[in-house]
Order: C-alpha cells, then structure tokens, then sequence
C-alpha cells in the first residue's frame, strides 16, 4: 500500500510534534502517585527578612546562613523531651552527611524570650539559637498551625521547602538530604 504524498507529510509531521504535545500535558496535568522523598515538600517559600536577636539580647546575624541549607526548629527555651529529640536528630542528620556537612547549618528558633539550658546548649554545640517574635515566626512557616510539630529545611537561596515530622525516621531524613545535597548546585 503507498500513501499519498500529503498523508506521508502530515505523518511525518505528527511524530515529530506528538512528544512535545504529550509532555506539556504530562507537565501541566500529571502528577506522579508517590515520591521518594521522606520529608513533605511544601510551597517554597521565600524568607522575609527577621529581625533575630541571641538569647542574651544580642543582635543574630544571619549571614552564617546564606547559601547554606538550614535545618530549623521552633521550640521554646524550656526544652522538653520531644525538643531535645529535634536537637538530637539535626545534629546526627547533619553530622552522618559526612564531607558536605559543612553545606548544613542548624538553627534553633525561639518563639519568645528565654535562656535555655547551658548543659543542653553545650550538649548541642554548633546549633545556631535565635529568638523572632510569634508574628514574625507566623509569617516565616506560614503552612503549618503548629511550627513545633515539625523540623523545616530551608534551601540556600532562603525558600523553606521542605518539613519533617517532629519524630523523625533519622536514616530516611539522611537519605533525603545527602540526595539534595547531591543534586543542588546552589549550598
């Protein structure tokens, strides 16, 4: 059987044009069942600019967190046990990425003023601890109604991005994060 010249050409055409027809819909309207990221990937969200302020009163400064990712928690300074399970977890997280630990900081906010316990604070060397305001910390994790119940990921450009649970599965939050720290080109 020979095909017309014309039917050949429209052929020839729609092969060509068929892949980019399918993938912009498979974009605009498919969304995959499941994923294989541990941690619940929210609405990246840009930081609005904080004013932080240390436990003593002292002005944060924020620049130790540019361009790197950052691990946050919001709790008060009287830190219960399941406070202390968030501390422990970031760090081991933080620590069990190995060479690109140092792409990682962790950030304790307090929603209010306080001195937190200087045994916890030494058994949790090199979090960071800030204090922001209930307004200010409702403007920055705007997604969730408890910000205790969770530890957030913020990306180096200043978007939080991604949220774990308070309790979480420590090897699925490594796996997670060594994947981001694989892929990212920025941090």
């Amino acid at each position: 059987m020979k095909l017309a010249p014309r039917t050949m050409v429209l052929l020839i055409a729609a092969i060509c044009v068929l892949p980019f027809v399918a993938s912009t819909l498979a974009y605009k309207f498919w969304r995959p069942d499941s994923t294989i990221n541990y941690g619940e990937l929210i609405e990246a969200r840009r930081l609005p600019a904080l004013s932080l302020t240390t436990p003593d009163g002292g002005k944060f400064d924020t620049s130790s967190l540019r361009g790197r990712w950052v691990l946050v928690q919001v709790d008060e300074a009287a830190c219960d046990d399941a406070c202390r399970y968030k501390l422990y977890a970031m760090r081991q997280v933080r620590a069990a990425v190995g060479k690109d630990m140092t792409r990682i900081e962790r950030l304790w906010l307090m929603p209010a003023a306080g001195q937190p316990d200087a045994e916890l604070l030494h058994t949790v060397s090199g979090t960071l601890v800030a204090q922001a305001g209930p307004g200010e910390l409702r403007q920055w994790f705007a997604q969730a109604p408890d910000l205790r119940a969770h530890i957030w990921l913020v990306d180096p450009l200043g978007n939080v991005m991604m949220r774990y649970p308070a309790h979480p599965d420590g090897k699925a939050m490594i796996r997670d994060i060594e994947r981001l720290l694989k892929y990212s080109r920025a941090g």
